[in-house]
């Protein structure tokens, strides 16, 4: 299968609900790399989960913390990496996604995000009144970033997790024939 070989690193990003853990991991596997997820490694190096952090620290000193984590990850080879959907929020992450690897942009209509993370009391800024609105709000701001970093935009709202890990194959396979990374 092309992509199964493939070099390099990929870098998932797009807003929380997108998919970039779910499918990062069946994209790690079937490239037979090492799976990261930002939050996680976040989590596992301070002992405390993402909504502490926030509520101590707050989102600026959750954002320290993802760049350096960000900054660690990007410079290992052959990984699958799951960002934080605020990532690329910072010039420096996009700068250091882009230059370090391949990035996939994972795009899900808000709707379909809010479906899927409305019951999830994990994601501290949907902690609101209205986490659709603040979803809507969180989609204009970010995608033109993801856009501007990303070598891919895939849609997730249709297909299997299989199905998208293999299209996003076939797609990088295509990319690093005309542009190696």
């Amino acid at each position: 299968m092309p992509g199964m070989n493939l070099p390099g690193n990929f870098f998932l990003v797009g807003l929380m609900g997108a998919g970039k853990t779910t499918i990062g991991r069946a994209l790690a596997r079937l490239a037979n790399k090492t799976f990261y997820d930002a939050d996680h490694e976040i989590e596992a190096r301070t002992g405390v989960r993402v909504p502490i952090i926030f509520e101590i620290e707050g989102e600026a000193g959750f954002r320290a913390r993802e760049a350096e984590t960000i900054r660690e990850l990007t410079a290992l080879q052959d990984i699958v990496l799951a960002t934080g959907g605020g990532a690329v929020l910072d010039p420096n992450n996009r700068a250091r996604l882009a230059s370090h690897g391949y990035v996939i942009y994972l795009r899900a209509s808000v709707d379909e995000l809010y479906q899927r993370t409305r019951q999830d009391k994990n994601r501290p800024l949907l902690q609101t009144a209205d986490p659709r609105a603040k979803l809507e709000a969180l989609y204009a701001q970010r995608d033109p970033l993801y856009r501007e970093v990303a070598d891919m935009v895939v849609d997730t709202s249709r297909q299997s997790v299989n199905q998208l890990a293999q299209q996003i194959l076939h797609e990088l396979a295509r990319i690093h024939a005309n542009r190696p990374r």
